[in-house]
């Protein structure tokens, strides 16, 4: 796996200030002078908390992988179909795809995965499955409508509830066709994503335990995502 030299420390002020001025100043005027700066506040932290977290998902058997060259996402923004031009994003986030029995799923395959996000003011990390493929989605519905006592001692497990509260994400407007308006698992039904995240603190963004607060939250996160990936 590739690596970093950095070790991760904690973000720094100066980087969640780097990205008040990014939102500020979002151009490449301003951004190409400081690229240096990015990378050394925010891109190489990144990485190097990437490191940390694979070292801590390994010691804890939480499968998950975290790959400091493709689990960052790019901070250049893709504009071609936006209509605000703005090139660049105003945080930094990271992917952590499921990874068990050692076949590490692509972020775009449906399978469930991590996700960490750093911006000003809202920091958080979570997972879960976001826009799963039509058969994902299809089996999840089918596992609500033909048990839904397994479904829901899967998602209400108490630690994970205290920890992400339920299950959120994008839903449909009606019960999806095949199955009864008035259905008792109607607000389920309707869910087109099944996500699940909670806000970190400032100081634990500033920590260099923040691999392990993230592990943490991740370890009580892996039955849902053990459920997930078995749909």
């Amino acid at each position: 796996m590739p690596t970093t030299t950095d070790t991760f420390t904690g973000f720094t002020p100066d980087a969640i200030q780097f990205l008040v001025d990014l939102a500020e100043n979002n151009d490449r005027a301003w951004f190409t002078p400081r690229k240096d700066d990015f990378e050394r506040l925010l891109k190489r932290p990144l990485e190097a908390l990437c490191v940390a977290l694979d070292e801590r998902f390994s010691a804890r058997g939480i499968p998950l992988s975290a790959d400091p060259s493709r689990s960052p996402f790019r901070i250049y923004r893709d504009v071609r179909f936006s209509k605000d031009k703005s090139p660049y994003k105003t945080n930094i986030s990271a992917s952590f795809p499921w990874a068990e029995g050692g076949a590490e799923a692509s972020r775009d395959e449906g399978d469930p995965g991590g996700y960490f996000h750093l911006a000003p003011g809202e920091v958080y990390v979570g997972g879960g499955m976001w826009h799963p493929p039509t058969t994902k989605l299809a089996a999840f519905r089918n596992a609500v409508a033909n048990d839904p006592d397994a479904v829901h001692q899967v998602i209400d497990e108490p630690r994970f509830v205290a920890t992400f509260g339920q299950v959120s994400g994008e839903m449909l407007k009606r019960v999806p066709q095949g199955f009864p308006s008035d259905h008792p698992e109607a607000e389920l039904l309707k869910h087109k994503d099944l996500t699940f995240g909670h806000r970190l603190s400032d100081d634990d963004v500033t920590s260099p335990g923040l691999p392990d607060v993230i592990a943490d939250s991740f370890e009580i996160a892996v039955p849902v995502m053990r459920w997930l990936a078995a749909l």
